[in-house]
């Protein structure tokens, strides 16, 4: 019997990090068989090549490297996760509620292609990939927490890297043109792909922890 795979998915500063131990710990006090995971795992030797290439080693800029070969870095810290840690616990029937996960190859990648036919092929050789080639699970419930770059840039402008543990950001983190795009493209592969969107913004400010998790625990009750 095979468990549930819930992804929340958003931009940096989204407050992932924060909503998918809110609701790991809720499931958890509830009584479930549940487990937290997050990409990249950067805990792991298998996200060296996304350390490198987050770092700039093989470009500075984001669209130095292709999609399709940024995506196979990711792609292969998922499979080694997988197989490693979870899929004996996934495989049991238990709920995993993962911190990013292949929709972040699709949000981040997927818009560095402007052409819509070409980047629609690219999330088809995506999802073929990782859930057919890699064998890893597709997600049950997609999360999409909605925050315009605006607000994401002035959340994270004190962040640490987390590779380095600096204050410079990734290529990511610190490239304004990604995070615009990025913003752009998931709100067309959040519909494309139907995940529920959340929109954590109001009157230009972000809404209380609190009340942004009422929004997914109800979502996620309903879908269990």
């Amino acid at each position: 019997m095979k468990g549930k795979l819930i992804v929340i998915e958003g931009v940096d500063g989204s407050g992932k990090q924060t909503q998918s131990e809110k609701l790991y710990r809720t499931l958890l006090n509830k009584g479930l068989k549940v487990l937290k995971i997050e990409f990249p795992d950067y805990k792991s030797e298998s996200s060296s090549l996304v350390k490198m290439y987050l770092r700039g080693d093989f470009g500075k800029n984001p669209d130095d490297v292709s999609a399709y070969v940024a995506s196979s870095f990711f792609a292969v810290d998922r499979y080694a996760s997988y197989t490693t840690k979870w899929k004996s616990f996934y495989e049991s029937g238990g709920v995993v509620i993962a911190d990013r996960y292949t929709t972040a190859n699709m949000v981040h990648q997927a818009s560095k292609i402007t052409d819509e036919k070409e980047r629609d092929a690219f999330l088809e050789w995506l999802a073929h990939l990782e859930f057919e080639m890699y064998g890893i699970p597709k997600p049950d419930l997609v999360f999409f927490l909605d925050v315009p770059p605006e607000v994401s840039m002035e959340i994270t402008k004190e962040r640490k890297n987390k590779i380095t543990g600096a204050s410079e950001k990734d290529i990511h983190e610190g490239d304004q043109h990604h995070l615009d795009t990025s913003y752009e493209n998931a709100h067309y592969v959040a519909d494309k792909y139907g995940w529920t969107k959340i929109s954590c913004v109001a009157d230009g400010k972000m809404r209380s922890k609190e009340d942004i998790f009422s929004d997914i625990y109800l979502e996620t009750v309903d879908r269990l």
